[in-house]
């Protein structure tokens, strides 16, 4: 089945805010432009904001910036893909969510995080899961605990429509649905129950940061 294009509704309406997407015309523009972008701490409580709120505020965390290099990708033509990693527990460490792209039969992912790690894929992996296997030795918390548990398969952004690129409303629905999308174990629980913590170094390495909380 032929993809549905880019809504070009989207971009009369919105021309000021979505001319950027023309000119991230590789995923390596997209990644480099999320990067400019700082982190949304949530001061004022969850969110999961639309692209457009993103362009507007030019703040975002992991999801927010998933969803914008999603409609980055769709404007020039690949899918809006999101992979997400989930974690231990609900609670005991933050899930993460990155936009999939794809380049010579290759996944690649884009992410926008604030830490040393968690960040770019090239497009290197011949599958979802080797993507995914990719993050499993960064994701630890100060104790050095490795907790990633589970990862969905490339989750699709079109049948939401178009509504998710501009509403000004949080995109729970979208937040929602990924998290009930089908997910699969990174390992069998016998293998999850004797890993090693991460080296005092790593642990070191991964509490360097991008951006800094203001007082």
């Amino acid at each position: 089945m032929r993809m549905r294009k880019f809504p070009q509704k989207t971009l009369k309406e919105h021309p000021r805010e979505f001319a950027v997407l023309k000119k991230l015309d590789s995923p390596e523009k997209i990644q480099d432009f999320l990067d400019t972008i700082k982190i949304n701490f949530e001061k004022n409580g969850d969110t999961s904001r639309s692209p457009l709120t993103v362009l507007r505020r030019r703040e975002a965390h992991c999801i927010e910036g998933a969803l914008l290099a999603a409609a980055a990708l769709w404007y020039h033509g690949q899918p809006p893909l999101l992979l997400d990693l989930v974690t231990k527990k609900r609670g005991h460490d933050h899930d993460h969510v990155v936009a999939l792209f794809k380049r010579g039969g290759h996944w690649g992912a884009i992410s926008k995080t604030n830490h040393a790690v968690l960040r770019w894929r090239d497009p290197v992996y011949c599958t979802v899961r080797e993507l995914a296997m990719s993050y499993f030795h960064e994701y630890f918390l100060d104790t050095g605990e490795k907790t990633l548990r589970t990862y969905s398969r490339a989750f699709s952004l079109l049948p939401f429509g178009d509504d998710w690129l501009t509403s000004t409303e949080d995109l729970w629905e979208v937040n929602n649905a990924l998290d009930e999308s089908p997910h699969f174990a990174i390992a069998p629980k016998g293998a999850m129950a004797k890993l090693r913590r991460a080296h005092p170094i790593e642990r070191a390495a991964g509490k360097i940061v991008e951006w800094k909380k203001e007082k």
